[in-house]
């Protein structure tokens, strides 16, 4: 059967615009929905929610023998040949799972798309499969969460997506080969296989000079084409491990087989990947709890959580507020990029309160100043201001916090976009970048306003700076945006 559906997928691949090969791939182009709609959820749910301790990475740190993890495991559960990882999925009921609730919540949140995580490192599909007998549809809830979930975000108007974490499986579980654990037994290998590599390798080297078989990459893509199939996403997320090298001819293969069967559903879809795993221009990169400091040249995601500690549910959550989540997503949009933000529901389907708290304010936020946020494109200048903003993954919570003199720049139609981080001293905006020493000065200005006050507001353009007066306007706790027409 495994032959036949992939010789399906080699025969979509050769009927299609797009060859299995770089040079085709580099003809694809990114659909106007997505850079258009710069914000979407992302949503971390799976066994890994019953337990809630720790993070997401659960799974693999619970059979790192010695760790904090491995020890919280015993002291709860027992000993994990007596207790492991699979004997949490009958625990995973979802019994208050209510996928309409989420989307109508995403939906006030302002997300133009929603990605579901599909399949986490732990192995256990979230969906209904044919590749598989350890899946939501068969154990733990007996639902397809999946296919609920897309019906429901789709419902509402927003883009449905999901991402998908297989290859990481290769080694995930191999912690359990160190010491007794229903990781060696037998009965289990078609969920905690292969688990290949050894514990306590050089950094890393266990990642990267450990490849994965033919028999897993071509595990590996079916279960990638099964999703494209049964789905039709337009958004496909992977994790950083596909960079190993003997995913390179498989990688070639998934996308020209998605982006051909996007052609022939006629809709835009778009692949985002970590670091080199692709060739740039071939699919959308994807920064992991990081930014830029300048504009990117390509349109670019930054993929984060709510939570500074964890992305799926857990019991002690160190979270954001909703006022950073608003002014990375700034941030993000003038340079160029979309933000990608991860929400962690518990284990019986409710996503925790202080969460649907937060999207309600974005969702609040961009109710009001949306208008410089969606479809609009970077101007000249991404901004100005003191607070530095890092470069790279895993920078999301080195920022200072924003200042009334950090300001970002969006622009539309004949509208430039001034985004104040803050609320400033003294009851003025002076924009330095539009002052008549700089070359990005506006020759003509004929209108500014602060989006949701209704107030037309006065200026005066100096040789330092475009001076604006907010005096007639009620201070806020949160950025705010000034319309700068011409």
């Amino acid at each position: 059967m495994n032959r036949e559906r992939l010789a399906n997928i080699q025969q979509t691949i050769a009927g299609g615009p797009f060859a299995a090969s770089w040079d085709s791939l580099e003809g694809y182009e990114i659909p106007d929905w997505y850079i258009d709609g710069k914000f979407g959820i992302f949503i971390h749910w799976g066994v890994y929610a019953v337990p809630a301790f720790g993070n997401e990475w659960y799974p693999r740190r619970m059979y790192e023998k010695g760790s904090a993890v491995w020890e919280h495991h015993r002291a709860t559960y027992g000993p994990q040949d007596r207790f492991g990882y699979k004997d949490f999925i009958p625990q995973f009921k979802a019994e208050k799972y209510d996928p309409a609730a989420w989307a109508s919540l995403f939906a006030q949140a302002g997300a133009r798309f929603v990605v579901p995580v599909a399949e986490h490192h732990d192995g256990f599909q979230m969906y209904a499969s044919a590749l598989s007998r350890w899946n939501a549809a068969e154990m733990g809830p007996k639902r397809d969460l999946i296919g609920e979930l897309a019906d429901a975000v789709r419902a509402e108007g927003m883009v449905f997506g999901l991402s998908t974490h297989r290859a990481e499986h290769w080694w995930f579980m191999n912690g359990g080969n160190t010491f007794p654990s229903d990781v060696q037994d037998p009965a289990y290998a078609d969920f905690y296989g292969p688990a290949k590599g050894v514990l306590g390798q050089r950094p890393y080297e266990q990642y990267y000079d450990n490849a994965p078989d033919q028999a897993f990459l071509e595990d590996w893509l079916l279960r990638t084409c099964e999703l494209i199939d049964k789905y039709q996403p337009q958004l496909i997320w992977f994790d950083w491990w596909i960079q190993n090298l003997a995913f390179k001819p498989y990688l070639k293969q998934f996308a020209a087989y998605y982006y051909n069967s996007a052609a022939a559903w006629g809709k835009g879809v778009a692949v985002n990947n970590k670091f080199d795993a692709f060739p740039a221009g071939t699919t959308v990169f994807d920064i992991e709890r990081g930014q830029e400091s300048h504009i990117r040249g390509l349109f670019w995601q930054n993929d984060t959580s709510v939570s500074k500690n964890s992305w799926g549910y857990i019991d002690n959550h160190n979270y954001k507020t909703a006022n950073d989540i608003i002014g990375d997503l700034i941030d993000v949009v003038s340079k160029n990029g979309a933000l990608l933000l991860n929400v962690g529901p518990r284990a019986d389907g409710v996503i925790p309160e202080v969460e649907q708290q937060m999207l309600r304010e974005i969702g609040a936020w961009l109710r009001i100043n949306g208008e410089g946020i969606y479809a609009t494109r970077p101007w000249y200048l991404f901004g100005e201001g003191p607070t530095q903003v890092l470069s790279g993954a895993f920078t999301d919570t080195k920022r200072s916090t924003f200042t009334g003199e950090d300001i970002r720049f969006t622009t539309k139609d004949n509208a430039l976009y001034a985004q104040v981080m803050a609320w400033p001293a003294g009851g003025s905006v002076a924009i330095r970048s539009l002052g008549g020493n700089s070359p990005y000065h506006l020759a003509h200005i004929a209108r500014v306003e602060m989006l949701g006050s209704g107030q037309v507001l006065s200026w005066q353009a100096g040789e330092e700076a475009l001076r604006i007066d907010l005096s007639g306007c009620a201070p806020t706790g949160s950025p705010f945006t000034l319309k700068i027409s011409s």
